[in-house]
């Protein structure tokens, strides 16, 4: 597949590939957008170069998905964005199913910090070195991750405590 790259993006890019080649792992398009997968442990030091050579300055998102396959269960995407040069770039990594982990980027971008602590809320992937690593919706004390594939969508009966639907009599 041939891509259609700004000249900014081929630039990043070919960055990419010679600076990471041995965790450059595949870039494609989708949707109009630009995509690129690496491995795990070198995602902060991909994110430190684009923040610094690249000026990708904006974690416009970060997110977690469930692939609910049998190798590399888990994906992050990073929605990165240089306000210099308008561009966009979304970064992936994927995770396998037993102890999904990671480096925090919370050093590079601030808001990454609430970001991965939904990511391990939902789905259970843990941030390494992260400022405040705590679940951000659920109780501290909830054994599950609510956005995986296998959590029941009714829920799991008893494992937290509702308020009641009925009104109280008298």
């Amino acid at each position: 597949m041939d891509l259609e790259l700004s000249d900014t993006l081929k630039k990043v890019i070919d960055g990419l590939s010679d600076q990471f080649s041995d965790s450059f792992i595949e870039v494609y398009q989708s949707t109009g957008d630009t995509f690129v997968r690496v491995e795990a442990d070198a995602v902060v030091d991909i994110c430190k170069y684009l923040k610094s050579t690249h000026h990708f300055i904006y974690l416009n998102d970060l997110f977690g998905t469930d692939r609910f396959t049998s190798e590399e269960r888990f994906e992050v995407v990073y929605n990165l964005i240089s306000l210099r040069d308008r561009e966009r770039l979304f970064l992936k990594v994927r995770l396998p199913e037993e102890d999904p982990r990671l480096e925090s980027v919370a050093d590079i971008w601030k808001s990454a910090s609430w970001m991965e602590r939904e990511v391990y809320d939902m789905f259970g992937v843990h941030f390494d070195n992260h400022p405040d690593f705590r679940r951000i919706f659920m109780p501290e004390d909830y054994e599950y991750h609510p956005m995986r594939k296998e959590f029941p969508l009714l829920g799991i009966p008893g494992s937290i405590e509702l308020p009641s639907t009925t009104p109280d009599t008298e």
